[in-house]
């Protein structure tokens, strides 16, 4: 038994917010209290933690888990210039074997000027390998003319029916695939072999660790379902995982009997998960009325609510919940439409009212803005897309910009929240979306003291249950995490600096000095 005493302990719970010692046997919460839990477990090992803070550990509720892992070994391309991530990729070439390809991520037109970068551009560096590399927002990617030659893609070739090809003049692809139209390239890139995956997600976890993150929503193909599973095997995994199941395995899962919740409490099922539209970045958000800054284009609307009522009698039926991306306002409508309909039938056909959730609601109209919480639909939404986004927000939306974002809003309304950061879009550092949260501001103080459409702000205690409570309620898990009490998994955070404390506009710079997961310390400084 372990007895973690004279603390600042925040715990979450409403019915105890503060202690200074836990009592933790094994993995689990055995008391919280005072000091006065020295006396009452005199045989515990004693723990002094000199003052300093501990927080419940915290839960990335939307995570590229794979693909953050893999990208920590790919070409960075998230620089301020096209011309250093051109450098970048250069460097990478020259210690690239023959026939490999060069991948990467995270550039973003909008910091370079707004113009797309194109194959051309690549092909100087590159003639003849093979280049690969996904925009900031995984909605687009930039590749060379090798990698369209490898592909088949050529002027002949049509754009697929969610996606598109950039075209020049000519009608020749210019490198920018947007939406589904990337997966005719990335298709043809072989896939990492398993153990690689395994090893990059074994690597990648210290570091979620020392960021504060004990658990995370991975959203992920099978892939890396596979290779959680090898690491649970192997005694491996120690980070919480609620594994969604991308729409193409849908039938799969259902002829196999898989239910959102099966599992444990390391590795469970989590939601189907569906597109209906594309990302505010590359304009492909779906819209109901013209982007201002394009004003031909609503965007790409990949499923009505009619489509997903139908995938969501068939989920349900199965015992499976849906998470349904939507970033326009247009897809949030028709997202909402088609729960509406769903809600009706789990009620109509005496079935359980699982735990939905929209992924980002970015835009979302007024008159739609309280339909989460009438349809108990959870909004998973991710606090630091609103800082990166902002400028490129206005400029793409114009007046419309006060509709985004709107995580008071949704509160207001009465809707949970459960936040995390869409890694690798953005950082997985959760005190960077705790930041975003309370002061709407970038981290070097962009756009002023006042913050970004200020009246959307949350106080510290709402950001941090929709980093805690809100994924654990989402996961079925909220009797045992989520807060630090008693009957409760032992996954806790140590701080050295108090975020109720400490001023707002320093949030970001907290790191935790050791997590525990399961009663076990896994990660110190």
């Amino acid at each position: 038994m372990k007895l973690l005493h004279n603390a600042r302990i925040h715990t979450l719970d409403p019915l105890r917010p503060t202690a200074s010692a836990l009592a933790i046997e094994r993995e689990w919460i055995v008391a919280v209290g005072g000091e006065e839990l020295l006396d009452e477990f005199p045989g515990a090992e004693r723990q002094d933690m000199g003052g300093r803070t501990i927080l419940p550990g915290l839960t990335d509720a939307h995570l590229h888990l794979m693909r953050y892992a893999l990208t920590l070994q790919q070409v960075d391309c998230e620089t301020p210039t096209k011309e250093e991530c051109l450098r970048r990729v250069t460097e990478r070439l020259a210690t690239t074997r023959p026939g490999a390809w060069v991948c990467g991520h995270g550039w973003n037109q909008n910091e370079w000027g707004g113009e797309w970068p194109t194959a051309a551009d690549l092909d100087r560096i590159a003639p003849e390998t093979p280049v690969f590399l996904t925009a900031k927002s995984l909605h687009a990617a930039w590749v060379n003319s090798a990698a369209l030659r490898l592909a088949g893609i050529d002027a002949h070739t049509p754009d697929p029916p969610r996606g598109q090809f950039l075209r020049d003049e000519h009608g020749q692809p210019t490198g920018i695939l947007l939406e589904e139209a990337y997966l005719q390239v990335q298709q043809v890139i072989p896939l990492p072999p398993l153990e690689e995956v395994v090893a990059a997600l074994r690597a990648a976890q210290p570091r979620l660790w020392q960021m504060g993150l004990t658990g995370v929503h991975d959203f992920d193909p099978v892939l890396s379902f596979q290779a959680l599973q090898v690491l649970q095997e192997r005694g491996e995994l120690a980070l919480r995982v609620v594994k969604s199941i991308p729409l193409e395995s849908l039938s799969a899962a259902l002829e196999t009997g898989l239910r959102t919740g099966f599992g444990d409490d390391w590795l469970r099922i989590g939601s189907v998960k569906i597109f209906s539209d594309g990302a505010l970045g590359p304009r492909t958000a779906a819209m109901l009325d013209p982007y201002v800054d394009d004003p031909q284009n609503c965007g790409i609307l990949n499923l009505t609510g009619e489509q997903l009522y139908e995938i969501g009698r068939r989920a349900v039926d199965g015992g499976l919940s849906l998470a349904v991306h939507a970033i326009g306002d247009r897809a949030n409508r028709e997202v909402l439409d088609g729960f509406a309909r769903l809600r009706e039938y789990e009620q109509q056909n005496r079935l359980p009212a699982l735990r939905h959730r929209i992924e980002h609601v970015q835009v979302i109209h007024p008159q739609d803005a309280g339909r989460l919480a009438a349809l108990n639909v959870t909004a998973s939404m991710q606090p630091i897309h609103a800082t990166s986004d902002m400028f490129m927000a206005e400029r793409a939306l114009g007046e419309r910009a006060a509709w985004s974002y709107g995580w008071q809003t949704q509160v207001r309304h009465g809707a949970r929240l459960a936040f995390g950061s869409d890694a690798p879009v953005e950082s997985p550092n959760p005190f960077w979306g705790l930041h975003a949260a309370v002061t709407r501001r970038r981290r070097d103080g962009a756009p002023g003291i006042q913050g970004w459409y200020p009246q959307e702000c949350l106080s510290l205690r709402m950001a941090l249950e929709a980093f805690s409570g809100g994924p654990a309620f989402l996961a079925g898990m909220e009797d045992r995490l989520g807060c630090l009490s008693a009957g409760r998994l032992a996954d806790a955070i140590v701080l050295d600096v108090d975020p109720f404390v400490c001023p707002a506009d320093e949030i970001h710079l907290i790191q935790p000095t050791a997590t525990m997961v399961g009663g076990e310390w896994v990660w110190q400084s």
